[in-house]
């Protein structure tokens, strides 16, 4: 019904939808991240460390580890609980993980800005650029409105929705305190995640400073920051009493823009925000000092950016490359996220990702997909409103000297030589997904990370250090915990597969994928409910460093280093709105992998850099998961 939605004067839905349940019910009771026992801390590291070592190696470290488990390493934890206790309000890990990325000075882009494209319009011909952008920034805008309006459905992980996720159990909990709201949807099997970091999508920028960014948020700025060409456009979107400009009006702004035929800046600014954070901190301090501080604040301030791309996608590949990274001088790559739309319609995310993990994007990019295709603000046969956009519309001019000009220089050539080194490489797995797994009792996830360990050892010959990211946000202020896929379970089947076909029989090949499968399964449960060693291990050493004390024994072990170079880099996401997702490889010498696994079908998008080849990569992938189904099925595999 119009009311339920909230329907401005213009006529438009100013809501996604009303939630009778408010959106922060749940927050002040979610369940603490808990501090795991030290000693499962160190058994868990140990059991991660011994596929990747030969025994002698493995001997040191154990006894480094249990050594540091008894001395210094136990008197760290204490201070940690100790510290933990008093912080009921937060998590063990916000801290040192907020601190991590922000001191981090490696360029954003590519090293942690990560990118989710989203699936075409059904309709085709709401897949033009003009009418994609303004549904899709409608919808955008009507999310900031339903959360910051308490009005957006909290997220829920329901285990049983039959149950929990029904108007009457939603009638229910709502009358239920928020002190204790958490415990009523434990108690029928649903799990509230946490939202905390859902007010930095809008109106949020990491500001580089020299040794540690910032990040800023400033709610009361009104106006939408589009790039197109290079430029930089400013207009408001909110008029004074909070309402959403009409759609209409929007469209006509965004076809002044589009029509703008202003040439490109030959010193295009959104190349900065590629840099080395230090060196952009000082040549943002020289913007300021040379009179752009009123430009900066609009580009910071904004709700978010809006990156129009005045070209079609030719292929997958070209997407990843358009997404993960782009032009340079297109994108303002330390907004909360840019949405990018290109010529032809096709939209995608890129985030930068010290404000947030991949879980408050997803749930944005899933509303925002549902709501500008399901109700679209404007059709093909809308007309733009006649306003005068030149006057709506300022056009942000920017103040360069000599110095300034030779930095975005810099910056240009930097990031064009690092984006000219980086491949990206895709492949599908058409013979199976979920469904087929499922019913053979094996985990899907685990099938996909047993395949990437056969794969690197079919192609380099052995068993490296894999991450597999996995969010902790059922517990207050919860970020990721890390599973490490690669365990004696992997290599034991990797080796039979990879080396000694022969040997074993199709049952025997099938019990070994039935181990990872379960094994895999305990890791994943661990980590979701906070009892990885990752967060635990690195808040440890956070804790030591930031109290002045020498680095223990324990950190300085090349096996504890190599641990944390991360060859494998994987994530993994299935959703109704992404088509696929991507990041860079997180060591020079890595892969950055992102996988779905549905139904009938399995998807890959690798990058890397020289020295790596990810065709090969996936050719192994794709081999290792025939030859897995093929086991499954009962098929007796040739080598």
């Amino acid at each position: 019904a119009p009311g339920r939605r909230g329907y401005s004067s213009a006529g438009a839905a100013e809501f996604l939808h009303r939630s009778i349940v408010p959106t922060m019910h749940y927050q002040k009771s979610l369940p603490r991240l808990p501090v795991p026992k030290l000693e499962d801390t160190i058994t868990r590291y140990l059991n991660a460390q011994k596929p990747l070592l030969n025994d002698d190696q493995f001997r040191k470290t154990e006894e480094l580890a249990r050594a540091f488990e008894k001395g210094i390493g136990r008197e760290l934890h204490e201070q940690l609980v100790a510290q933990d206790n008093q912080n009921k309000h937060t998590s063990y890990i916000t801290g040192p993980w907020f601190d991590m990325y922000l001191k981090a000075r490696e360029p954003v882009v590519l090293n942690f800005n990560a990118f989710m494209s989203f699936n075409p319009d059904p309709k085709p011909e709401y897949n033009d650029q003009l009418i994609r952008a303004t549904n899709m920034t409608v919808s955008a805008i009507r999310f900031m409105k339903t959360f910051r309006a308490g009005y957006l459905e909290p997220e829920v992980f329901h285990l049983n929705p039959e149950k929990s996720d029904t108007e009457l159990f939603k009638k229910i909990i709502r009358f239920v305190p928020s002190s204790i709201s958490w415990f009523g949807a434990y108690m029928v099997n649903a799990y509230p995640l946490d939202m905390s970091q859902y007010f930095r999508l809008f109106n949020s920028t990491r500001l580089p400073k020299l040794d540690k960014d910032e990040l800023y948020t400033d709610e009361k700025a009104k106006h939408l920051l589009v790039l197109r060409n290079g430029n930089f456009y400013v207009f408001d979107v909110i008029d004074r009493d909070g309402n959403m400009l009409k759609p209409s009006e929007i469209q006509a702004h965004f076809k002044y823009i589009l029509s703008d035929n202003s040439l490109a800046p030959a010193f295009p600014l959104g190349y900065l925000s590629s840099e080395n954070r230090d060196t952009w901190a000082l040549l943002r301090k020289s913007l300021l000092e040379n009179g752009n501080e009123e430009a900066l604040r609009k580009v910071d301030s904004a709700l978010f950016c809006l990156s129009l791309d005045d070209f079609a996608i030719k292929d997958f590949v070209h997407l990843s490359h358009t997404m993960l990274h782009g032009d340079g001088a297109n994108r303002w790559y330390d907004k909360s996220f840019n949405l990018i739309i290109t010529k032809d319609g096709t939209a995608g995310i890129n985030f930068e990702h010290s404000w947030g993990d991949g879980v408050a994007v997803l749930r944005f990019q899933n509303e925002v997909f549902k709501d500008s295709t399901k109700t679209p603000a404007i059709s093909p046969q809308s007309q733009p409103a006649s306003v005068d956009s030149s006057r709506a519309v300022q056009k942000l001019d920017f103040k360069l000297n000599d110095a300034l000009k030779a930095g975005i220089t810099k910056a240009k050539q930097k990031f064009d030589a690092t984006v000219e080194s980086l491949s990206v490489n895709m492949i599908q797995f058409q013979e199976g997904g979920k469904e087929l797994l499922k019913q053979k009792k094996v985990s899907p996830d685990a099938v996909a990370q047993l395949a990437f360990q056969m794969a690197f050892l079919r192609q380099y010959d052995q068993t490296v250090a894999t991450y597999e990211s996995c969010s902790t946000a059922a517990f207050k202020h919860g970020r990721t915990e890390t599973i490490r896929p690669a365990s004696v379970h992997t290599k034991k089947c990797s080796e039979a597969f990879v080396k000694e076909l022969s040997k074993h029989s199709t049952e025997e090949l099938q019990k070994l994928i039935v181990e990872c499968s379960k094994y895999h399964g305990r890791l994943t449960k661990e980590a979701a409910m906070g009892q990885g060693f990752d967060r635990h291990l690195f808040s440890l050493r956070y804790l030591a460093l930031s109290k002045g004390l020498a680095l223990p024994d324990f950190y300085q072990d090349q096996a504890y280093a190599c641990l944390n170079h991360n060859i494998l880099s994987t994530s993994t996401l299935v959703s109704p709105a992404v088509h696929l997702g991507g990041f860079g490889p997180v060591v020079s010498d890595g892969f950055g992998v992102g996988y779905q696994v549905q139904d009938e079908w399995m998807g890959f998008n690798v990058s890397s850099y020289p020295g790596r080849n990810g065709e090969e990569f996936l050719q192994c992938t794709h081999k290792s998961l025939e030859d897995i189904f093929n086991v499954l099925k009962g098929k007796k595999i040739g080598s």
